[in-house]
This record gives structure tokens, C-alpha cells and sequence, in this order.
């Protein structure tokens, strides 16, 4: 993939348009390189806890430093850049993830193990609502496949993240994790790349405060209650998920004694699964509406999660990716249904929909952990397998247009 644009390419772009895709596979690969950094910290979860001598609750405080970090900056970063577009936030987002990288390759005790996450989160706060931005600028009326192949970029980055470091990070220890600085400085010179395209693009494109032909009009009270019920919905899904990201390797070696390696490929699996719902969860919605596959994803996915704790190993594995592949098909939706719902405010909306799953996510993961610490990790996932029934409360959500047949 090119990492520059010419200065004709950053021209072409005219409002209407179809897809770019070279703006949306530049900014998918930031975030794969992005995400992929972020989840080496989890990744690297059972080395710290040995090295460090941490309990479940302290893991879980590492995660809630990192994701809280996130996601009180974000909405307040994408409100922001809503009035003020800053298309060279990008590059300096990444710079606070490598400061963050180096930081944990070297941290020698906990408290500056924290530090290191805090940094990591506020790259993350920075770089998610201005990308998710440039996504919907370059996606030519197709905002659901633009959001997903930007997310899917993500999802890889998470997936990929464990596995390299089960191959890089655990031989060879802590020191190591600064050998992926070199991915952070790539994806700063991708993102610079980015940001000259967004800046010479940014006045043809500025969000339109209407919604477009077919949108019904909602009263403010109706617009707030419906962005309560998709908060609901992104705790469901994302306090789910903090159980398998966080937890999925300590809760395999416990009940199947899986080697760290062994149980790091099946969560490269699981998050394998993840990645490819997402990229097609959008594209579904721009074709069917968004509604029908917010219902599909966190409610239909129950049946699989109240089996999941009693499961073998074998059944194990197939029912964690029939659960990342539907769960994760939702968020996309969510994230357009929400900008669909307030326009003009497209960075808000992904910074706090973006924001929230990372709070969810970071909240979860210390609740999670001191409830593996009390009753054992087998417990979490019997726990949160009722999670998804949350998804019923899909019914309050209003019909914002009507189905589409054909791709837009």
C-alpha cells in the first residue's frame, strides 16, 4: 500500500463521489498498525502478572487506566474538531501511542506501567474521532462500508497483536515490546499523508447539520433517548467483550490448561472473527438499514454466549467465533446509526460512541478482574453471558430511513 499521496490525488476528491479508497485503506491500515499496538498490552497480560507479581485486580487497573484515558478525551476531542478540524491531530495521536510503547518496555514497576497505558489511551482519544472522520468524508454516500473497512483495520490490528506477541514479546521479554515503534512510525507517516488529504478536502466536505431525503425528523427528547438506548447497546456488546480480551487466554490455561502460547492463537482466532463480522456488518447496513443488524447482533448472539461456559474445548473454540464474527458486526451500524441521528456532528458522535466502548471495555475489565479474583475466572463467563439479552431494548430504537436494495 502507498503511504504518500500526490498532490493531484488530494484534488480529485469532489463532494459525492464514490468511495476513495485510498484515503479509506490508508486510514484502515493506521488503525490495524494502531490497534495492533494498543492490544499488545493485553496480549502481553499473563508476562506482566508474573513479572510484576499482579493479581486480576491490578490487570483489570491497567486496562481501566488505559481505556478510561480514551474515552473521557474523545467526545471532548471530536466536539472540538467538529468546530475546528485538525488534520494533523493524526500523526500526533500516534506520537503519544510510541511514547507509551517505549514507556512499557522499560517501565521496572507498576505505577509507571499505568503511566504507559494512560499514554497509549490518550493516542487512542486523538486518533479515533478525526479518523473516523476522514473515513465518512472519503466514503462517497457509503458511510456503513466506509466505517467498516476503517474498524475492520482495527480489528486485524487486535488480532494480529496477540500472536505477534506470543512469537516476538514472551521469548524474549518486556524489552522487546520497543521493537514495534517501528509500526508507530509508520503509521505517523501514513497519517501525515492522511491529514494533507483531509486538509485540502476539509472545505468541500464539512457535514451537513440536515438529514438527507427519507431521514424522519426527531424531537430532541426522542434524539437523547435513542442515544441512551445505543449507549445500553455499546455496554452490552463492549463489557462482553472485555470478558474475551481481557480474560479469554487466563480463562483458557485455568479450565483446558492451555500453554500462554497456545491459549495467545486462540485469541488470535477469536479476534480474527471479530475483525471479519465488522467488515461485514456495515456493508450489510447500508443494504438492509442498521436497525435490522443492531437486532441480529447483540441479541442473536445470546443463544451462543449462555452456552459458551460450558462448553469443551473444541465447542469452545467454534462458539467464541461464532460470537466475535456476530457481535462485532453491530458497531459499524451503531456508529452511522448515531451520526445519521445528530448530523453535523460527526466527530461527537464517534468520539463518544468510540469513547464509551472503550470506557465499557475499561470499566468491565476491572469489575471483571476482582470478580475473578472473588469467585474465579469460570464465573466472569457465566456472568456475563446474559449480557446480550440487553440487545432486546433494540425495539425502542426509532426507523431513521427506509431499507436500502441497492448499494448506495
Amino acid at each position: 500500500m502507498s503511504t504518500t499521496l500526490d498532490d493531484g490525488t488530494l484534488n480529485k476528491m469532489k463532494a459525492g463521489a464514490g468511495p476513495v479508497f485510498g484515503i479509506l485503506g490508508s486510514i484502515s491500515f493506521a488503525h490495524m498498525l494502531n490497534d495492533m499496538i494498543q492490544s499488545l498490552l493485553l496480549a502481553i497480560y499473563p508476562m506482566l502478572k508474573t513479572s510484576f507479581d499482579l493479581s486480576f485486580g491490578q490487570i483489570g487497573l491497567i486496562t481501566l487506566t488505559y481505556q478510561i484515558t480514551a474515552s473521557l478525551l474523545q467526545p471532548v476531542i471530536g466536539l472540538y474538531t467538529d468546530k475546528r478540524p485538525k488534520p494533523y491531530s493524526l500523526p500526533i495521536g500516534m506520537g503519544f501511542t510510541l511514547m507509551g510503547l517505549l514507556l512499557l518496555s522499560v517501565a521496572p514497576s507498576y505505577p509507571i506501567l499505568l503511566i504507559a497505558a494512560a499514554f497509549v489511551g490518550t493516542g487512542s482519544s486523538v486518533f479515533h474521532p478525526e479518523s473516523s472522520r476522514v473515513a465518512r468524508m472519503a466514503s462517497g454516500g457509503r458511510h456503513g462500508f466506509a466505517q467498516s473497512l476503517f474498524q475492520v483495520g482495527g480489528n486485524l490490528g487486535s488480532a494480529l497483536g496477540p500472536l505477534l506477541a506470543a512469537v516476538i514479546i514472551i521469548p524474549r521479554g518486556q524489552y522487546a515490546i520497543s521493537w514495534f515503534s517501528v509500526a508507530a512510525l509508520i503509521a505517523m507517516g501514513v497519517l501525515f499523508a492522511v491529514g494533507r488529504w483531509y486538509k485540502a478536502n476539509a472545505s468541500l466536505l464539512k457535514p451537513k447539520a440536515k438529514r438527507g431525503p427519507g431521514h424522519v425528523e426527531l424531537s430532541r427528547g426522542k434524539v437523547l433517548g435513542t442515544l441512551g438506548v445505543l449507549g445500553l447497546l455499546v455496554f452490552s456488546k463492549f463489557f462482553y467483550l472485555a470478558s474475551l480480551s481481557s480474560y479469554f487466554t487466563f480463562y483458557l490455561i485455568s479450565k483446558f490448561g492451555l500453554t500462554v502460547a497456545s491459549a495467545q492463537i486462540h485469541l488470535f482466532v477469536l479476534l480474527g472473527a471479530v475483525a471479519a463480522g465488522t467488515i461485514i456488518g456495515g456493508p450489510i447496513g447500508d443494504k438492509i438499514g442498521r436497525k435490522i443488524v443492531i437486532w441480529v447482533s447483540i441479541l442473536g448472539v445470546a443463544p451462543f454466549t449462555l452456552l459458551l461456559p460450558y462448553a469443551d474445548l473444541f465447542w469452545t473454540t467454534i462458539l467464541s467465533v461464532i460470537i466475535g464474527l456476530v457481535l462485532s458486526s453491530a458497531f459499524s451500524a451503531i456508529v452511522v446509526f448515531g451520526q445519521e441521528l445528530v448530523p453535523g456532528k460527526v466527530g461527537l458522535i464517534a468520539g463518544l460512541f468510540f469513547g464509551l466502548s472503550f470506557g465499557m471495555g475499561g470499566i468491565g475489565a476491572a469489575v471483571l478482574g476482582h470478580v475473578a479474583d472473588v469467585a474465579g475466572i469460570d464465573y466472569v463467563y457465566k456472568l456475563c453471558s446474559f449480557l446480550p439479552l440487553i440487545g432486546i431494548f433494540t425495539v425502542f430504537l426509532p426507523n431513521l430511513e427506509k431499507p436500502r436494495t441497492a448499494t448506495a
